[in-house]
């Protein structure tokens, strides 16, 4: 095949755009190794393409040639060092050709020359993640030639020629077959893709599973699968058929967790096979960009992303859903009103939680794994959804005061609690370290009382719908007194503060710290902390308050109430004679500034830094006295 010579006076030339032109000479110059995408790439696209005429044809009858088979054929010609892929999809017409081949969104463009750089960049999956997917021809191609001609039956031939120059040339072509056909003049170290066996190798590993006959040279037989796999017998599907078909579809090479294949008859002709992933992030070269599983109705796709299915908070899933019943005059607006969205979706969803309860029962190693990634979106789940955040209880998992570096369910919690133990008890931190020094901790230490504790953002959320578990309640214990039981006795007695002194420290203690607290008072609850913060009545309770927090609604430090340890040391040492009254100023401010940080409640904690080093001057000004 020599190179084309376009028609002068038809033919329009065009300058490609700056990051149009970079990106081609990244790809020209490029020496990647697995050229071979490009081939995936065409062939995406041309499966987009008659994916795209398939579904005008549901409503739209009048298309030219619409009793042509909707295929894909590939010739090679060894000798000319050519490959041609033709489809008869949907195909463009002049100003088409010139928005999809001539131009790259800019974003696109720029997203792919900044990933490029990355020397660990892997080129087989940066290609078609910016829109660039048809240019990683250019890796293999001296030139080459796309002429299409669009569905509607009075539409002109228009054809598409580039050398990876600075230039593209757009102008009138002969053709009449709908669809598209790209004529592509491999490099001399690329004559390997004008081979049949090679090309049949590349499409059983990239593109065994489009949905459209492939057929190369005078072949009559299709040499891709097209199998849907959904719909095929899992007893005649391998493993490593799943895995291929997961890759294909996702671009995403790690293993997935699991997967749930089924098929239901009734009330639903239903066929599922859907995924979770290893990572709860996307890969920045995923092949999925949104949340959503492709719907088809009768093997035809309708939806690539439909958020529908399942539930927000099972967003994570990856796969298919298709349906004998949906209606084919599909839209989002028809196919809600039909009735069967929420029956597919009850459907879906039972199956989903299914697969996770065998999943923590049978496997709970990876089940932990799986916690570790999306424990995120179950929780959101208890919070948000009131149809089935009951379902999902026995789903969640926790960091607990006696079990820190292991998760627990809340079923392992309830078969360790002491005997007449009638609520679960839980704190709310900002991380697991902080929260188990916790002043509220201190009893329940003592009598070896478990708490489970929350120290996610999301966990502030997930107490908005967590309110029991089977017949216990959940109590904070920042707000509860700790619970009956026998407290061990210590070595020795423990000395409080006079009754007297500790009034008088009690309205020290008010006089410095102002309005900033409703209260200072002595606590029942401290045995090791010298102080707490707890909540006046009436006040919004402190999952509320962080909720605010997080979602940045207007928000102050709510005043709270001051409890003081009667017993503890640095607080008698406060009323030793002689203690400077400055330094118990700054001694003061310092205890109320750690109950903020403990509670997470602090505005500013690198203010602390000035009078931390004062009280350490005063310390060694101390220590050089005596």
């Amino acid at each position: 095949m020599t190179e084309p010579t376009p028609i002068a006076e038809e033919t329009q030339s065009f300058s490609f755009k700056a990051e149009t032109k970079q990106l081609l000479n990244i790809l020209i110059h490029s020496l990647y190794k697995e050229r071979e995408v490009f081939l995936r790439e065409l062939l995406s696209n041309a499966s987009d393409a008659l994916t795209r005429l398939r579904f005008e044809m549901l409503t739209n009858q009048a298309v030219l040639d619409p009793e042509a088979e909707l295929a894909i054929r590939i010739t090679v010609d060894k000798d000319q060092r050519t490959i041609t892929i033709q489809d008869s999809g949907i195909g463009m017409s002049r100003e088409e050709i010139i928005e999809h081949l001539g131009t790259i969104a800019e974003s696109g463009a720029r997203k792919f020359i900044q990933a490029s750089k990355d020397a660990k960049a892997d080129f087989s999956q940066i290609i078609g993640q910016f829109g660039v997917g048809f240019y990683s021809v250019f890796m293999a191609a001296d030139w080459v030639r796309v002429t299409s001609r669009s569905f509607h039956p009075q539409a002109d031939a228009v054809s598409w020629y580039a050398t990876g120059d600075d230039t593209y040339q757009v102008g009138p072509a002969e053709m009449s077959e709908r669809g598209t056909k790209i004529e592509i003049r491999l490099k001399e170290d690329a004559a390997e893709f004008a081979d049949e066996f090679r090309i049949k190798d590349i499409i059983h590993r990239h593109s065994d599973y489009i949905g459209f006959p492939i057929y190369l040279g005078e072949g009559k037989d299709p040499i891709n699968k097209r199998t849907s796999l959904w719909r095929t017998a899992k007893s005649e599907l391998s493993e490593e058929q799943y895995q291929d078909f997961y890759r294909q579809t996702t671009l995403d090479w790690e293993e997935p967790l699991t997967r749930i294949h089924f098929v239901t008859d009734a009330p639903v002709q239903l066929y599922a096979l859907l995924y979770i992933p290893a990572k709860a992030e996307r890969g920045m070269f995923a092949l999925r960009k949104e949340d959503g599983l492709k719907l088809y109705s009768r093997n035809i796709l309708i939806d690539e992303y439909n958020k529908d299915l399942l539930p927000e908070y099972l967003r994570f899933m990856q796969g298919v859903v298709d349906s004998e019943d949906l209606p084919l005059n599909v839209s989002r607006e028809t196919v809600q009103a039909s009735g069967l969205m929420p029956l597919l979706k009850k459907i879906l969803t039972g199956q989903v939680l299914k697969e996770l309860e065998s999943l923590a029962k049978n496997k709970p190693e990876k089940y932990e794994t799986f916690w570790r990634e999306f424990g995120g979106y179950i929780k959101q789940g208890v919070a948000s959804d009131h149809v089935d955040g009951e379902k999902l209880h026995d789903l969640l998992r926790f960091n607990t005061s006696q079990n820190p570096e292991s998760l627990s369910a809340l079923a392992d919690y309830a078969g360790r609690m002491k005997d007449g133990q009638k609520e679960i008890y839980y704190i709310v931190g900002d991380d697991p370290r902080s929260v188990l020094r916790s002043p509220h901790l201190d009893t329940f230490r003592d009598q070896g009382t478990e708490v489970l504790l929350l120290t996610e953002p999301m966990d502030s959320f997930l107490l908005m719908g967590l309110h029991k578990y089977k017949d216990y309640e959940l109590k904070n214990v920042a707000q509860v007194e700790a619970p009956a039981g026998e407290k061990p006795a210590p070595e020795t007695e423990v000395e409080r503060i006079a009754d007297a002194d500790f009034t008088t420290l009690i309205e020290r203690f008010k006089t410095v710290l102002g309005e900033r607290v409703t209260d200072v008072r002595a606590s029942k609850r401290l045995s090791q902390s010298v102080a707490r913060l707890v909540d006046p009545e009436g006040a919004l309770n402190p999952e509320l308050q962080r909720v605010y927090k997080y979602l940045g609604k207007e928000y102050e430090i709510p005043k709270k109430i001051l409890e003081l340890n009667p017993a503890h040391p640095l607080l008698k040492s406060l009323l030793q004679p002689g203690a400077e009254s400055v330094l118990q100023n700054i001694i003061i401010e310092q205890i109320f500034d750690n109950a903020l940080l403990v509670e997470g409640l602090h505005p500013d904690p690198s203010s602390l830094a000035e009078r931390i080093q004062q009280i350490m001057e005063a310390a060694l000004g101390s220590n050089k006295q005596n």
